[in-house]
């Protein structure tokens, strides 16, 4: 019949053909440079927790977590400030940027209160020790 629309019978694919990759996932730099420098974001982020970590197993494992709870925080900051940042995008750039935001600071403050001789008291850590039994100096 003219003018009416019928609704298609067919059934959407089982599983998903393509998807598009997120917003500002293009390379940092072009074709040009080798692998690593065309995705210096992420290059970035690994050094510097891995930096982190070697600097712990020396022994130094407030310095290095210090450095490890850093490399999302920067990772964040290159997310949200750089149009492009290769393979740093894995979701949208709100959920990318949150949650290594989050995980850093984290990992820095758990490294901040981290025991003996913690470099920050937070003192509702502190009730919570007592509470269950153990105190915490």
């Amino acid at each position: 019949m003219p003018g009416v629309t019928r609704r298609s019978r067919r059934r959407p694919p089982v599983t998903t053909r393509g998807t598009l990759p997120p917003e500002g996932s293009a390379a940092a730099l072009g074709r040009g440079h080798t692998l690593p420098l065309r995705q210096w974001p992420i290059t970035l982020v690994l050094l510097v927790a891995a930096a982190g970590l070697l600097i712990t197993w020396q022994g130094h494992f407030r310095l290095g977590l210090l450095a490890v709870g850093a490399a999302p925080l920067l990772g964040a900051l290159l997310r949200l400030g750089l149009p492009d940042v290769g393979m740093l995008a894995v979701r949208s750039r709100f959920t990318d940027v949150v949650l290594m935001f989050v995980l850093g600071g984290a990992i820095v403050l758990l490294t901040l209160v981290a025991q003996p001789d913690p470099w920050l008291r937070v003192p509702v850590l502190e009730n919570i020790g007592r509470l269950i039994g153990h105190p915490i100096r």
